[in-house]
C-alpha cells in the first residue's frame, strides 16, 4: 500500500461529480485560510521573539555599562589594625 495519495487532475479527469468538484474547491480554500492564519501566528512569533531578545540584550548592555561607572571599591581603605603593637 502507498503511503502517498494519487494526484487528481481536476480539468482532466472524468470520473469527478459536481459533488467532488464542490467538495475539492471548499476543501483548498478551508486550507488556504488555515495557511493565512499559520502565517500570521509565524510572524507574530517571530515578533516576538526578536522583541524578547532585544529586552534581553538591552539589560545585558545596560547592566555591563552600569557596573564599569561602578567606583565603590576603586578608593576601598583597608581597616586600620587595632590591637596591641
Amino acid at each position: 500500500m502507498s503511503d502517498t495519495l494519487q494526484k487528481v487532475n481536476v480539468k482532466t479527469d472524468q470520473k469527478l461529480t459536481t459533488t467532488d468538484l464542490i467538495n475539492i474547491k471548499r476543501i483548498e480554500e478551508i486550507n488556504r485560510k488555515r495557511v493565512a492564519s499559520v502565517r500570521k501566528i509565524k510572524q507574530r512569533n517571530i515578533i516576538s521573539a526578536l522583541s524578547l531578545a532585544l529586552f534581553a540584550g538591552g539589560v545585558y548592555v545596560y547592566t555591563i555599562r552600569t557596573m564599569k561607572q561602578e567606583e565603590f571599591l576603586d578608593d576601598f581603605n583597608e581597616p586600620e589594625k587595632v590591637g596591641s603593637p
